[in-house]
C-alpha cells in the first residue's frame, strides 16, 4: 500500500495494521474497546489543530 492510497479501500488490511498499544476506553454502552495506535495518531492531530486555531485568534 503506498502513501497514495486510501485505507478505505482495503478496510481488512487497515485494521490489520492497528497495533494495540496496551490500553482501554470504555464506550457508551459499557464495552471496553482497545486503543489503538490510529486513535492516538488522531487525538494529537486534533489537539495540534486545537492549539494552532488558539494561537491564531491570540
Amino acid at each position: 500500500m503506498s502513501l497514495q492510497d486510501n485505507p478505505a479501500q482495503y478496510p481488512t488490511a487497515a485494521k490489520q495494521q492497528q497495533e494495540l498499544v496496551g490500553g482501554f476506553i470504555i464506550d457508551g454502552q459499557g464495552r471496553e474497546v482497545p486503543i489503538t495506535e490510529e486513535m492516538i495518531k488522531q487525538a494529537c492531530d486534533a489537539l495540534e489543530e486545537s492549539r494552532q486555531r488558539t494561537s491564531q485568534q491570540a
